[in-house]
């Protein structure tokens, strides 16, 4: 048989309503090549109903971030932590390079160049951060690095794709898209107002603010209408300051809220008016 004449047995085992299906194909190498990579890709990316691997291949994942993390919990690093750390290593970097050798899979109109792009990718650099926490394990002068590993808890956010792309959280994504200008006028409006009102409480209580990053964290105290009480005005002009600051703090942090609600009810009636429509149904 010469060589291109060769072939492998690959047996495929596909999940069709949670039940294995067992399929057994003829497959060239490069064949071969692109059904394991496909395979590998479906896995660490988004699951399919009953693709009972890839749903375990996200709590391990999950577990990994989990039980990477417990050693920042403690001050102590007991013996154990080393065993831990050195699993979890092997699997970031392998969930890694299984996203790296399937970056072609993911950005698919950038064809050979995705392997290029990939690395450069917000999540591709959290993957890389969440790895280097791990150089302590050779050089304890790096344990620096370890607070890296926190990034890795954004990894968590994969969780929520076992929601199967739930109805509502679609809504809440696309009013937030849709009410971005809106949104991004307030938070302008309440940096605005948290810079105005250091500027006059730092110059009308001079006493009480020793440099102006303080009168900087009272004002947004006071928009949040939290209030800590660690640094407050003594003197009537102060406090006259922080009563109008509080109120229109109030009406500041209620207006995304507003907007959002707003936004909200107007994307639910246009879901049902969609799902009422006579022409949607057959």
């Amino acid at each position: 048989m010469g060589h291109s004449d060769a072939f492998f047995i690959v047996i495929i085992i596909h999940f069709s309503s949670g039940n294995p299906v067992i399929c057994v194909e003829r497959l060239d190498p490069n064949r071969c090549d692109t059904v394991f990579r496909q395979r590998l890709f479906e896995i660490i990316e988004v699951a399919e109903d009953g693709d009972r691997p890839s749903q375990l291949y996200d709590i391990m994942m999950v577990t990994t971030i989990i039980v990477s993390l417990l050693p920042l919990t403690v001050k102590e690093y007991y013996d154990v932590f080393y065993y831990t750390d050195t699993a979890a290593m092997i699997i970031f970097i392998f969930d890694y390079v299984a996203r790296l050798i399937t970056a072609d899979l993911k950005f698919t109109k950038y064809g050979k160049g995705a392997f290029i792009r990939y690395p450069i990718t917000p999540m591709a650099i959290i993957d890389l951060l969440s790895i280097l926490p791990f150089l302590t394990m050779v050089d304890n002068s790096l344990k620096l690095l370890r607070i890296c590993r926190i990034l890795e808890s954004l990894r968590i956010i994969r969780v929520f794709k076992m929601l199967r792309y739930s109805r509502n959280l679609v809504i809440v994504l696309q009013v937030l898209k849709n009410c971005k200008g809106p949104l991004i006028a307030v938070c302008a409006m309440a940096i605005g107002y948290i810079v105005v009102a250091a500027l006059v409480i730092f110059n009308v209580e001079a006493d009480s603010f020793d440099n102006f990053f303080d009168a900087i964290y009272w004002a947004t105290v006071s928009l949040t209408t939290v209030g800590y009480g660690d640094i407050y005005p003594v003197t009537t002009v102060g406090r006259i300051v922080t009563m109008i600051s509080s109120l229109l703090g109030i009406a500041v942090v209620a207006l995304p809220a507003s907007i959002i609600t707003a936004g909200y009810m107007k994307a639910i009636d246009k879901d049902i008016a969609g799902d009422d429509d006579p022409s949607d149904k057959s």
